[in-house]
């Protein structure tokens, strides 16, 4: 962390669809020059002005001009804040140059990222500059995938006090979701493909569940590629987050020094049969209407109308079970996400104790992002 910037968070491509709302969170619950300050960034000042405007935020909102595609303006901007929050994706495509620089200047990093071939490419090129500079880079701080992540960290400590140690087996089950992911996502999606076309190597990486834990190659993990009956839930289809999730889980638990343990299985399905009225999103193509593109989005109404609801499973050696459940009050690629990206990069900066490195938001901060997600975020985590 960058402990004598200016600003705690800079909301770097504030003008686009999520960067907005990121930024109308903070403007909405922290004002400006209070206990947190922010700045919004992004390539034009005029569009940083009207979007300052347009979602109510104070005159006096603090405005950075930066291209993702000068590396001096970025520069300039890391230097500026504890923490850099982007939204500019696909990341792969415009997000190496903003990692580098705040690897290299000590500045906390938070994006959206569900692109595990780029992130495998950020860990193995600045985990170690990361770590020695005191940057903390954080991917995936959305939907994809906190409340898998912090999930399963949940059902594990449930786990220890219900059942006196944690659990080698758990199931992450989507009981329900209305509201949409984001153009962000279908965008990323694409030019992951693109990516795995030109460089077949990196499908290997897409296709293990331990794509992001350089070194460690854990028990075989369940494919979760068609519909079965799940014994413990009943009937069960694949879920399309699933194969960024569980590399996430896999490299929280990697990164904690595997407290679940090197033998850990971790998977994730859809609860219902597929097509007969349950969460769907099973792949892009079960969006209704098709995702959206990048910068689209649903209306206020419709992110305020949206939900999720995740099951967690723990399962021990000798068949005894817990069950948690993470919620969140707004739509899950919108609504939701914007506010988890905001708390954690508080909560983040608020933790100077955390080392430096290629990290992720369960792993780096545990019980603190729980507890600041269920007080600001309108998550919340319960036992069942």
């Amino acid at each position: 962390m960058n402990p004598n910037a200016e600003f705690d968070l800079i909301v770097y491509g504030a003008t686009g669809y999520t960067g907005r709302l990121v930024a109308e969170h903070l403007a909405q619950r922290y004002g400006v020059g209070g206990e947190v300050k922010w700045a919004m960034a992004g390539r034009s000042q005029a569009k940083l002005e009207a979007v300052r405007d347009e979602i109510g935020a104070p005159k006096d909102t603090p405005l950075v001009v930066a291209d993702a595609d000068d590396p001096a303006q970025l520069d300039a901007m890391v230097k500026r804040a504890k923490a850099i929050i982007t939204t500019v994706g696909p990341y792969q495509l415009y997000g190496d140059a903003l990692v580098a620089a705040c690897a290299k200047a000590g500045t906390d990093y938070l994006d959206l990222s569900g692109e595990p071939n780029w992130m495998r490419k950020m860990i193995d090129a600045h985990h170690e500059t990361a770590k020695a500079s005191g940057a903390r880079i954080l991917h995936s701080c959305g939907f994809d995938s906190i409340p898998f992540e912090a999930g399963v960290w949940f059902c594990q400590e449930t786990a220890k006090a219900k059942l006196g140690g944690v659990v080698p087996r758990v199931k992450g089950r989507v009981r329900d979701m209305r509201g949409g992911l984001s153009g962000g996502t279908a965008a990323s999606g694409a030019a992951t493909m693109a990516a795995i076309q030109k460089d077949p190597s990196l499908l290997a990486i897409m296709m293990s569940p331990f794509g992001l834990t350089p070194g460690f190659e854990g028990p075989a993990q369940p494919a979760g590629q068609t519909a079965e009956e799940d014994p413990d839930v009943g009937p069960v289809a694949p879920f399309m987050m699933a194969v960024i999730n569980t590399k996430n889980v896999h490299r929280s638990n990697f990164l904690m020094g595997h407290p679940y343990g090197a033998d850990f299985v971790y998977d994730e399905m859809v609860m219902g049969a597929p097509g007969a009225g349950g969460p769907g999103f099973t792949d892009l193509g079960s969006i209704p209407g098709g995702p959206p593109k990048p910068g689209e989005g649903p209306t206020k109404e419709e992110r305020e109308a949206g939900f999720y609801d995740i099951l967690f499973v723990g399962i021990a050696k000798d068949g005894r079970q817990v069950r948690v459940a993470v919620k969140g009050d707004k739509d899950p690629g919108y609504g939701s996400t914007s506010k988890m990206l905001a708390e954690t990069a508080i909560a983040l900066v608020r933790a100077p104790d955390v080392q430096g490195g290629v990290l992720t938001p369960a792993a780096a901060l545990q019980g603190r992002l729980v507890d600041r997600l269920q007080a600001n975020a309108g998550l919340t985590f319960v036992v069942e």
